[in-house]
């Protein structure tokens, strides 16, 4: 029994050492386990002609937009065309009660008989020149009350346009609150534009822009800058900028949204794939990993122009040639040692 026991002893140490040896080769293993440089990959990018179009939304306007109304309250005797009309320039709207101007139209006759007899008496010396000056005086205040009451008692149409709003029917009295007619001019249109303050000096009178509409799907309308306002709106540091479309065929009409694509020329810059772009914590600044000759990595700012569907225009902090990382930023820090991914 006693050799049984003892044999039993030793084989148990024996494991016992074993299994101590084999802990402390592990244990060395893993002290000396290198942990690999990061595997990355990496584009080469180059300067390309970058085109500096913008596209802003709008709304469609009349060019012109008139309300139609006398300068008095009084009653509406006749009303000539209804919305939705097409009206000529010159063309009677709307007449009101004439009882002023026709008493207004028999007193000028009246003194244009008085002044033409006044007239005859002066040349041949029957009144001085002071009275005769008096009585034209009273003839010419005369005549422009008749041409003012003409205009506030037959409504003309100042402009080519289409009626949209009518306000009163025939009969009804003019209470001064809102216009008998509308009308707007549609041939051209216009549409204003804001603009950022940092493409300003871009911006020129007569610059051709391009126009859709979605009421108007898969047409594309041509028009021009008409106007460029002076100021910048300090609230959204943008400027107005006022487009003119011909609207030849009337299709676009005022209230359509629109978008407005504005040509700014182009400009040469590095391009780079969306995909390198780091974007920092908590800011909004735009970073990079630029790849050194010696194989490490940089943490590069980068200051990003227009997108261009998955590429970027880079304005400030590359230069033509660079090599920037495009996949694996995860793991990178800056002035890490990387293996380029072949």
């Amino acid at each position: 029994m006693k050799t049984i026991f003892r044999t039993m002893c030793a084989a148990m140490a024996v494991l016992t050492a074993v299994s101590c040896g084999n802990s402390a080769s592990n244990n060395a293993q893993q002290t000396e386990t290198v942990v690999e440089d990061p595997t990355v990959a990496v584009e080469q990018v180059f300067v390309k002609e970058v085109p500096q179009t913008a596209v802003y939304t709008s709304t469609v306007q009349a060019y012109v937009k008139n309300n139609i109304a006398p300068q008095m309250a009084g009653r509406i005797t006749k009303i000539n065309v209804e919305i939705g009309d097409n009206v000529k320039k010159g063309q009677i709207l709307a007449e009101m009660d004439k009882s002023s101007l026709l008493q207004a139209q028999l007193q000028l006759q009246n003194q244009e008989i008085e002044l033409q007899r006044l007239k005859s008496l002066y040349e041949t010396g029957g009144i001085s020149q002071s009275d005769y000056e008096a009585v034209e005086l009273a003839y010419n205040v005369a005549k422009t009350q008749v041409e003012n009451l003409e205009e506030n008692t037959i409504l003309r149409s100042p402009v080519n346009g289409v009626v949209t709003a009518r306000n009163y029917d025939a009969g009804d009295m003019y209470a001064m609150t809102s216009p008998i007619y509308t009308v707007e001019q549609i041939k051209p249109v216009k549409l204003l534009v804001g603009i950022s303050e940092s493409d300003y000096t871009k911006v020129k009178k007569g610059d051709s822009v391009q126009i859709t509409a979605d009421a108007v799907p898969g047409k594309t309308f041509y028009g021009k800058v008409g106007k460029i306002y002076p100021t910048i709106d300090p609230s959204t540091r943008t400027f107005t900028v006022e487009v003119v479309v011909e609207n030849n065929y009337s299709t676009l009409r005022p209230g359509m949204f629109a978008r407005v694509e504005v040509d700014f020329g182009s400009n040469n810059n590095v391009v780079i794939p969306d995909v390198a772009v780091v974007k920092q914590q908590g800011s909004g600044e735009r970073f990079v990993y630029v790849l050194n000759e010696d194989g490490t990595v940089t943490y590069q700012k980068v200051v990003l122009g227009r997108r261009m569907g998955t590429e970027y225009e880079v304005l400030e902090g590359l230069s033509d040639g660079a090599k920037i990382v495009t996949g694996g930023q995860i793991r990178l820090k800056d002035g890490i040692k990387v293996i380029v991914n072949e």
